[in-house]
């Protein structure tokens, strides 16, 4: 499952938008980006005690990952790419992240050895990634998990998880091990690798 090697199929979604916000700053659309994954992760957090807020965390999520997308498709477009907006997108790219991520991590809708675990392996990745470009490497976006199916995976999973919730299904068991769907995506993210050239 690699979504990231597939951008330019979004491409419909992003090019009429950006060209009506093509004066504005790409870095304006980058804080929008990090601001509504702050709050995204707050309503995943919350969910585990109002259930309701997990389609609405995932909607959420939906819009910071457009966001991320939009940012550098302004850029583009407006002649503004540069080093150091490529520098502040991946950094709010890492935040963005571990607010969502994190939040799940610390509800209760994951054991939190295995949030830490997600933590991590998402950190990890990234960080792998980004020293490889920093020695010359190509980054390439046909691992396991990449940074746009950890988006689609943390809309999908919330989604899942109320539909669940909603049919009585939220916790199953494994061999005496009560696990939820949104601790399947933690576990996920702990053991998925992004691969680089």
């Amino acid at each position: 499952m690699v979504l990231d090697k597939h951008r330019k199929d979004a491409e419909f979604t992003l090019a009429p938008v950006a060209k009506r916000f093509i004066n504005v700053n790409p870095n304006t659309i980058s804080w929008l980006g990090l601001i509504t994954a702050a709050i995204s992760g707050i309503l995943l957090y919350l969910s585990w005690d109002y259930n309701w807020l997990l389609p609405v965390g995932a909607a959420v999520v939906l819009l910071s990952g457009y966001f991320d997308a939009l940012d550098g498709k302004i850029a583009k477009l407006a002649g503004k790419c540069s080093v150091k907006g490529d520098y502040l997108d991946h950094v709010f790219d890492r935040y963005a992240d571990m607010f969502m991520i994190a939040a799940i991590a610390l509800s209760g809708w994951c054991n939190t050895t295995v949030g830490l675990l997600a933590v991590m392996g998402v950190l990890l990745t990234s960080y792998m990634g980004t020293q490889a470009q920093a020695i010359g490497a190509k980054r390439l976006y046909d691992g396991l998990l990449g940074r746009a199916d950890r988006v689609v995976l943390c809309v999908a999973f919330p989604i899942i998880q109320w539909i669940a919730c909603m049919c009585g299904y939220g916790f199953f068991d494994i061999s005496g091990y009560s696990l939820s769907w949104m601790e399947i995506m933690m576990i996920y993210f702990a053991v998925s690798e992004e691969k680089k050239e």
